[in-house]
């Protein structure tokens, strides 16, 4: 073994020990990515991730219109139970993301769980549009409005948020 300092392939004026374990370039300490099964150059840790990166063109709009139809008729639906409506609202958001991963046939990306949920967020604009026409029905000064349309779209949006965010963090399964 030779004695001379190894320097970082990336930046060649630091001395480095480290390899990294899959292609064993010299790494240092700032290039060095640490995985579970040791430490890997920045290349190598795209090239595996790019493996996971299965979805295709089409996938994206697939499930952000499901998850906008999903969202909307489940916050209207919801909205009905109030308070109990939150409660079942992540169930609901979780049955919304297994629909969009059958429909996705199981591909995954790392943009497929923000394009459902913008679809999702989407979804709920009807119900706020619905709330907020109500508006000039009231008859008294605009802070009574204000209040009443704010009331009226406490238990769509907050369920709807719920059901956004498990449908988010449900359809994100392997951190890429």
């Amino acid at each position: 073994m030779s004695d001379a300092p190894l320097t970082c392939a990336n930046h060649p004026q630091r001395q480095t020990r480290l390899r990294c374990n899959r292609c064993q370039k010299p790494i240092c300490s700032q290039c060095a990515v640490l995985t579970p099964v040791g430490y890997r150059c920045k290349e190598c840790v795209r090239g595996q991730q790019a493996v996971f990166e299965t979805a295709r063109r089409m996938d994206y709009p697939v499930a952000a219109v499901i998850s906008a139809i999903g969202v909307g008729v489940a916050a209207y639906l919801l909205n009905y139970l109030a308070f109990w409506g939150i409660l079942v609202a992540p169930v609901v958001g979780g049955g919304i993301a297994e629909i969009v991963r059958w429909a996705v046939r199981r591909r995954r990306s790392r943009h497929l769980p923000v394009a459902a949920a913008v679809g999702g967020a989407v979804g709920l604009l009807p119900l706020v549009l619905i709330s907020l026409s109500f508006l000039p029905l009231f008859r008294g000064g605009a802070a009574e409005a204000f209040a009443g349309v704010a009331i009226s779209m406490i238990w769509p949006l907050v369920s709807g948020g719920l059901m956004i965010g498990a449908l988010y963090y449900r359809l994100r399964g392997i951190r890429l």
